[in-house]
């Protein structure tokens, strides 16, 4: 089954990942890193294919797709 992680020191808030998602598998927490910033959370993993589109979206490379 398809999962990803995200680096939450990395997660600057932005919502492409969520944005791009067409599965609704991200959403923004509600714990804050240590800059200060919400960070992105995988949630519905099992809706997850792993396309990816999530990481390739990321500015700051926080997402890491694992099949």
């Amino acid at each position: 089954m398809p999962y990803i992680v995200i680096n939450p020191e990395l997660c600057k808030e932005c919502e492409l990942c969520i944005k791009y998602c067409p599965y609704d598998c991200i959403k923004i927490g509600d714990e804050i890193n240590s800059k200060g910033y919400r960070f992105a959370i995988f949630v519905n993993p099992e809706k997850c294919p792993g396309c990816a589109l999530c990481a390739m979206m990321c500015p700051e490379m926080a997402i890491e797709v694992y099949k």
